[in-house]
């Protein structure tokens, strides 16, 4: 693994020092200290700091290995899933062998709570944990990156200037990724860069590109290769996004000004709101793994798009902001009509619709009239996508800003 030292997470042998200096961190101690009592963070940060670090030294202080540590945590990651969401639920895992790696394709809507469900819920049903990109954006806050490296996180690097130094980081990326499935350990990586704030989940052609990049002087066509890496379209659908304001703002801004710049902390903040905001009911549909590939990134990256937007699983949100965004010509669109049509939706009841109505108005209140409408398409487009998907319509991805 030593090829692999600049992007790779940590391995058993540094689990120890690692959870070691984090608990003698003070900004780590600050931030589990807000987690556990927001109260005393504020007026008695110091000697909150103590008794968290005395708690993180009695729970977690002896520990070595990276399944022990996620085994350990597994407790306390249901007990913020509980706390945050309504229910979990999940389909499709019955088509995956335990025995296997796989490489976890998904649409992505939350920086963190995204590959945290998605391990919850394989930890949960006896499968290996996978391993998580992340970019190399996020890696800005120093705690934050120790405690992802410990959560089998590695680095897609984005910052770099030239040509050269991105086809070089694409290669290591794409030598790790295959070195991974090699060695039995799965992946977890997103359909695109960035989160889709939109709603609208399409795959990046040059993500799947890149997975073949190291594998190209091995003699195996793409198709063969990409069969090796037992791909699954994963597709995670929230009731409601926490961070759905701040990406509205973002979208506007985008929009009108033609350029968005993050504020300085934005990432740390939008992860935290995303970790313990509420969420409703989150489901996470797992696709059977893809035995016979495409001959092509943008014809693979076209199928992976038609099997998460057909898997998809719309919620009471999706479909009121559908209603009253008026995006789609079928003026006579009706939640029956897509229940019928799309078997992701469910049979929701008249005080279902009428308590996703209230909610949704009570978001669009908090909002400047101006971001309204990009609130409602996020909720909406996936409705629009697995109608498509459903009705057999274009899978070219939509002219929208990469966010």
């Amino acid at each position: 693994m030593q090829e692999f030292d600049a992007i790779r997470p940590y391995s058993d042998e540094e689990t120890g020092t690692a959870i070691n200096n984090l608990v003698k961190d003070p900004e780590f101690l600050d931030m589990v200290g807000r987690f556990k009592s927001p109260t005393l963070a504020k007026w008695a940060p110091a000697m909150l700091r103590i008794w968290v670090r005395r708690w993180l030294v009695s729970h977690f202080g002896g520990l070595s290995r990276i399944d022990d540590l996620q085994a350990r945590l597994s407790g306390y990651v249901g007990e913020l899933v509980d706390h945050t969401t309504t229910r979990v639920t999940h389909s499709g895992l019955e088509n995956l062998d335990k025995q296997s790696a796989h490489l976890f394709i998904s649409n992505h809507r939350d920086i963190v709570f995204d590959p945290m469900v998605v391990n919850y819920l394989l930890f949960a049903n006896g499968f290996n944990t996978t391993r998580i990109a992340i970019g190399d954006n996020l890696l800005a806050n120093r705690v934050f990156a120790e405690m992802m490296r410990l959560n089998k996180s590695f680095v897609v690097r984005r910052s770099m200037t030239s040509p050269r130094e991105m086809r070089d980081a694409y290669i290591m990326l794409s030598a790790f990724i295959n070195h991974s499935i090699d060695n039995n350990e799965s992946i977890w990586i997103a359909q695109r860069e960035g989160r889709a704030k939109d709603g609208l989940d399409f795959t990046d052609p040059a993500i799947i590109k890149m997975f073949y990049m190291s594998k190209k002087k091995s003699g195996l066509d793409f198709g063969e290769a990409m069969n090796r890496l037992h791909i699954v379209p994963v597709s995670i659908a929230y009731e409601y996004d926490p961070c759905d304001i701040d990406k509205a703002c973002e979208l506007e801004t985008r929009a009108r000004t033609g350029k968005y710049i993050k504020a300085e902390g934005e990432d740390t903040d939008q992860i935290m709101r995303g970790l313990t905001g509420f969420k409703g009911h989150v489901h996470v549909h797992f696709g059977a793994p893809i035995a016979d590939a495409e001959a092509s990134p943008k014809a693979l990256a076209a199928r992976i798009d038609r099997e998460m937007h057909a898997n998809y699983h719309l919620h009471t949100s999706n479909l009121v902001a559908y209603q009253q965004r008026g995006i789609h010509p079928d003026s006579h669109t009706t939640r029956d009509s897509v229940s019928d049509s799309v078997v992701t939706a469910e049979a929701w009841s008249a005080a279902e619709i009428e308590a996703a109505e209230a909610e949704m108005e009570r978001r669009l209140d908090a909002c400047d009239p101006a971001i309204r409408p990009y609130l409602l398409d996020m909720y909406a487009n996936p409705v629009v996508t697995a109608l498509e998907a459903h009705n057999g319509d274009t899978d070219t991805p939509r002219n929208t800003p990469d966010t």
